[in-house]
């Protein structure tokens, strides 16, 4: 299915609007743990993620395209020891935020998360990995996507959070897997190979919002205590 603002971003916002761009180092971090941190920072529960890349390498390639409430967009790209991000910006509007609140707030991350233990670590990780895994499932909603991406969207985000302890033992943790539960049963029934019933878009763009916000908060919480 056609991703229209991944494409309007590619022909005209990423040659022709304004941007601010930083870069961040990843020491004492791989660029791994800085390029997920910086998703996880850059992201809000009213943030798009309209493509998203990862590397094998661990080092460089991994890319993330992020559409704001605000209508702005961000990118977040890998780079061999670090990572660049920028923030393009419609005429008549600012980036400043990227240096003023998201730059500082990720390097204070960056700090906070190299001091914690490494199964602390691992687990964070993990966690914001379910956040993009819901955040993939929503894109694929928005574009009417066929069934069966959907389907495995939301069941890798049910799989990779059954495994995380910090995930599976604080409180509404069973809430979120039954909603996941319900969703996957009930895309399960359609036709795999059609695209999303425009009647379901609403109740399940719904759930996985409120699970997002549930998840942003969890791992805000676990990052910077």
């Amino acid at each position: 299915m056609e991703n229209r603002l991944l494409t309007q971003f590619n022909d005209i916002i990423s040659t022709q609007w304004q941007f601010k761009e930083v870069t961040e180092p990843a020491n004492p971090l791989s660029s791994r743990e800085i390029f997920e941190l910086a998703y996880h920072t850059c992201n809000s529960i009213t943030t798009r993620s309209i493509f998203l890349k990862l590397s094998p390498s661990e080092a460089t390639g991994a890319q993330a395209i992020l559409y704001l409430s605000s209508k702005k967009f961000i990118t977040i790209d890998a780079l061999d020891n670090g990572l660049r991000i920028k923030k393009y910006y419609p005429e008549g509007s600012t980036g400043d935020k990227l240096i003023t609140d998201l730059l500082p707030s990720l390097q204070r991350r960056k700090q906070i998360f190299a001091g914690k233990e490494d199964d602390v670590k691992t687990q964070l990780l993990k966690m914001i990995l379910v956040e993009r895994k819901l955040d993939e499932c929503a894109n694929h909603v928005i574009i009417k996507d066929l069934n069966r991406k959907i389907y495995f969207a939301i069941g890798d985000a049910r799989e990779s959070a059954a495994v995380v302890p910090i995930f599976m033992e604080a409180e509404g943790a069973s809430l979120v897997q039954l909603a996941l539960n319900k969703w996957m049963t009930k895309t399960q029934l359609l036709d795999q190979e059609k695209t999303f019933p425009e009647n379901l878009v609403p109740g399940l763009l719904k759930n996985l919002m409120q699970i997002k916000k549930w998840i942003l908060n969890l791992i805000t919480s676990k990052l910077e205590k």
